[in-house]
């Protein structure tokens, strides 16, 4: 309730970004001639990425850190 009342308040700081698109409505690109001024988004100013959270990392694939396999058939004699 509080951030829709904010929202109605203070709309520029909820406006998400929007890429520009040129007179036939294709999106536009950036140029790579004006690096302080991006051409792809409307404002001049690109979103911030969001970083993707770690990945969970288990047991490599092939590591020496396996269980043992079990041995099949009968055992061997000792002699």
């Amino acid at each position: 309730m509080l951030r829709n009342l904010l929202k109605i308040l203070f709309p520029s700081f909820f406006e998400e970004p929007e890429r520009a698109r040129d007179k036939k409505g294709r999106l536009m690109g950036d140029d790579a001639s004006t690096p302080t001024f991006n051409e792809a988004w409307v404002g001049g100013k690109a979103p911030v990425q969001q970083k993707a959270p770690p990945k969970k990392r288990g047991r490599p694939v092939g590591s020496k850190n396996k269980p043992a396999a079990k041995k099949r058939g009968r055992p061997k004699k000792n002699a």
